[in-house]
């Protein structure tokens, strides 16, 4: 099987290593890719928000399998385009898609399907956005409805600033306040057959303890321990299925990754948001550990066989990635600095060092050397035996690594080793 995945970050990088690994796979191509998707795939030249230029890059190279990464091609439409073109495609069509594009349509689908979330408003001018801010109390959560890269949330217990955002969105969702630990929970579907991967925990603030502003994802760990055995089960029963049959009965049949973002609340389970695809940094840890080759889940979503499929099977152990971004990360990001060690972070055993915003700098001066170019640069991932065994290869990949302005988290997954984590 050739497959060719769309996409530059650390996500597609996890899922071209993965294919690499898959005895089906004899071709992985990858567009526009980076330095790390490099040396496990072919890289092509493509604008991944183009679909007729996806589509028309997977049929010169004969590809068999286009797996898009990111939301922002999967809400411009690109799948429809590739299947357009006759070739099997990973990912939802750009309507089904609207689950991440728009939080106001799927807070209407979860209505329309009886799934568990937390009471909303959905606001357009500041006197709805003080309304809402009202109603609900502090914490505040505050979201944009739009695409926002994991970073259009804010959730404080300063009034003003939630009105600050929501004053620098077009439309905002006001939500409750979820109580309890977040949970991520990724199924592949094909429309109808819904195989739920192992849950995952990420974290998105900045800084340890959960402090500073919410990031695209400073790290993640799988599996998860100390949640509840039937936790799964009851995700897929009262979310997942629910919501594949919903959009089918709405004329647009979800095929691809659907991500449910939970809270494990006093109350039960509740969907804190639905995203359209792998996510980032949880895919890293998650691939990891999985046992069924990749191109058999992705293409038997991709072309409505994946009752054929299985349940995932998994390996034993314990996955931890962690997040290096650049200074100024979420704020800003800084590009140029070259990066050292990850040759000697790749050679810890048990360690994958995942590219996110890297590049190579091809000047003169420059030599070719490894340098950051986004926010997100790297992201060191590990197994283990256990939760200890993993974070400590996971951070002697990280310790292996510099480069300036370097930040990190230290405390990925130390909460849950400790046995901290109640539900």
């Amino acid at each position: 099987m050739k497959t060719l995945v769309i996409g530059t970050g650390g996500r597609e990088h996890a899922l071209a290593l993965a294919l690499s690994r898959d005895p089906q796979v004899t071709e992985v191509h990858a567009a526009p890719g980076n330095p790390g998707i490099a040396d496990v795939a072919t890289l092509h030249e493509v604008d991944p928000l183009d679909g007729a230029a996806v589509a028309a890059l997977a049929t010169s190279i004969g590809a068999d399998l286009v797996v898009v990464g990111p939301e922002a091609p999967l809400v411009a439409g690109v799948a429809d385009a590739v299947r357009d073109a006759g070739i099997a495609c990973f990912g939802p069509s750009r309507a089904a898609a609207q689950l991440e594009g728009s939080k106001a349509f799927a807070k209407q689908v979860m209505a329309a399907a009886e799934v568990p979330t937390a009471m909303a408003h959905v606001c357009e001018t500041a006197e709805e956005v003080a309304a809402a801010l009202d109603a609900f109390g502090p914490p505040y959560v505050v979201k944009d409805d739009a695409l926002a890269a994991g970073k259009g949330v804010v959730v404080t217990e300063d009034r003003q600033e939630a009105v600050d955002h929501a004053a620098g969105c077009d439309r905002v969702v006001i939500e409750e306040f979820l109580d309890g630990p977040e949970v991520s929970l990724f199924a592949i579907t094909d429309g109808e057959t819904v195989l739920p991967l192992q849950p995952a925990q990420d974290f998105k603030r900045a800084l340890d303890g959960d402090a500073g502003p919410n990031t695209g994802g400073m790290g993640a760990y799988t599996p998860l321990t100390w949640a509840p055995d039937d936790l799964v089960a009851e995700v897929t029963r009262r979310v997942l299925v629910p919501t594949v049959q919903e959009m089918a009965r709405r004329g647009s049949p979800f095929q691809g990754l659907l991500y449910a973002g939970l809270a494990l609340t006093s109350r039960g389970v509740r969907v804190v948001e639905f995203n359209a695809r792998f996510g980032d940094p949880e895919t890293q840890a998650i691939l990891a550990l999985l046992r069924t080759p990749l191109a058999s889940l992705l293409h038997g979503a991709a072309t409505g066989t994946l009752d054929a499929v299985g349940l995932p099977a998994w390996h034993d152990g314990t996955a931890v990635t962690v997040v290096m971004s650049s200074a100024g990360y979420p704020a800003s990001s800084r590009s140029g600095d070259v990066i050292l060690g990850v040759g000697a972070a790749n050679a810890i055993e048990g360690v994958d060092v995942i590219h996110a915003g890297t590049a190579l700098d091809d000047s003169v001066e420059g030599g070719g050397r490894l340098v950051t170019s986004g926010g997100r640069v790297l992201a060191v991932t590990a197994v283990g035996e256990d939760l200890e065994h993993a974070r400590d290869r996971a951070y002697a990949g990280v310790d292996a690594i510099s480069f300036d302005g370097a930040q990190f988290r230290s405390d990925i997954a130390l909460a849950a080793q400790r046995g901290e984590i109640e539900v």
